[in-house]
């Protein structure tokens, strides 16, 4: 696992298709509930989740991500990771984020916030083909298996390739972008332009109202040109420094709000460090997607008792009327306890949420307090997902979102056994 900081690497043609399509479905699937068919079915399966949310709380939302930048197509390698079978990308690209929220057809809520999405595609490695590895059918969604797919699906019939099964995005989160695009900056630019124009207009009244009222300038016809040209042309430099400031005051704004996200780095890398003697291509990217997907399923789900990688009590009922939920670029490690052949992670989570209650709808910068446990007797695997649980008693393979117990041999299944379980979830 690397960064690619000092060496940008671009992302291969067919990937940065595939992360660009993604994109463009991803609002259709949280509004609507439409599929995305390269879209892991973990993603799918929190997805369908929030949408069910949405209609619970009987609220439409028309979402929106948009490309920023026409020009700037290509998605840029962050960060990779691989294990024996698997090879996962971070990638990331400027988008939009534009939300509007409607309750009986009257708008409750809107914004268009500048972001960065950053999406996880999962390809397997050159020349090894993981036939045995289960997995979630494209088509009717029945759990079955790479090999199974490609020669047709138990249940529905269909047959795959293996490019049509791989690769897939795995993950994905946005952040708020401080940066804008020249289109953007000209364009904020110029709604600020005529404000600092009639300003400093104002103030020339204040200083010489003999000279500037309205009354005296149209008395004097040089004088109102003068003031059209000269209010006019003074007021771009003008403009142009208000603009700066506002920008230098926001990022210090922004700088005191993620203060508390910063202090964690160390704690990050002994973690990481912990967990590469069990997996040596363990990487704190891979265990923060699956901490954002544990989080979102248990927020999202109707009753998180019967989830099975959820392991603690009743969640706050304010997470009830969640209906949106973005990481806010942080996951710190604040403790991790050895308990034998097990590993107890305590983080603290930063997420933008959008809230609808019986009263009305709301944005807030939230901090969720999120413990996680895991055997560490056993490799992490890196395609593992809680859709497609491949029973340690009898092999057989099912979905462990609906169902606790192997539905061929009746063992009841051991999330810890394979991933990661939310034995927490609190506000922070």
């Amino acid at each position: 696992m690397g960064y690619n900081l000092f060496n940008i690497k671009e992302v291969s043609g067919a990937f940065n298709k595939k992360l660009d399509d993604f994109r463009a479905s991803l609002g259709d699937a949280i509004s609507k509930g439409t599929n995305i068919p390269f879209a892991d079915s973990d993603i799918s399966y929190v997805l369908k989740l929030q949408n069910d949310r949405l209609r619970r709380k009987r609220v439409d939302i028309d979402y929106s991500i948009y490309k920023r930048d026409e020009n700037n197509r290509k998605y840029i390698v962050a960060s990779d990771w691989q294990d024996a079978h698997y090879h996962s990308s971070v990638c990331f690209n400027s988008c939009g984020v534009k939300r509007i929220v409607r309750r009986d057809g009257k708008t409750s809520y809107r914004d268009d916030r500048r972001s960065v999405l950053y999406g996880t595609i999962t390809d397997v490695m050159n020349g090894i083909h993981p036939e045995n590895d289960p997995y979630s059918c494209p088509n009717c969604g029945s759990v079955s298996t790479v090999a199974g797919l490609q020669n047709g699906c138990s249940y529905c019939g269909t047959r795959f390739k293996m490019d049509e099964l791989f690769p897939k995005i795995t993950s994905y989160y946005f952040l708020e972008d401080a940066g804008m695009t020249t289109r953007e900056f000209k364009g904020d630019f110029f709604k600020l332009y005529p404000f600092v124009v009639l300003g400093m207009y104002i103030l020339g009244c204040i200083v010489r109202s003999d000279v500037y009222l309205p009354w005296n300038l149209v008395k004097n016809v040089p004088m109102l040109i003068g003031a059209i040209i000269g209010f006019g042309l003074g007021g771009l430099p003008a403009a142009y420094i208000v603009y700066v400031y506002l920008l230098f005051m926001k990022a210090i704004v922004k700088t005191i709000a993620a203060f508390g996200k910063m202090g964690t780095a160390g704690s990050r890398r002994l973690f990481e460090s912990r967990m590469k003697k069990v997996s040596p291509e363990f990487s704190f990217e891979y265990f923060t997607s699956k901490a954002l997907s544990l989080i979102k399923t248990s927020v999202y789900s109707e009753d998180e008792s019967e989830f099975m990688f959820y392991d603690g009590g009743p969640l706050d009922p304010k997470m009830k009327d969640i209906i949106d939920l973005n990481y806010g670029g942080a996951l710190g490690v604040k403790s991790f306890v050895d308990e034998g052949n097990y590993v107890k992670v305590v983080t603290k989570a930063y997420f933008d949420v959008l809230y609808a209650n019986d009263s009305k709808v709301f944005y807030k910068s939230q901090i969720f307090s999120a413990t996680f446990r895991r055997r560490t007797d056993i490799p992490v695997n890196l395609n593992f997902s809680m859709t497609r649980i491949a029973c340690p008693s009898c092999g057989a393979s099912f979905d462990a979102t609906k169902i606790k117990n192997c539905p061929y041999c009746g063992n009841q299944y051991d999330g810890t056994s394979d991933d990661w379980v939310l034995v927490e979830l609190k506000y922070n």
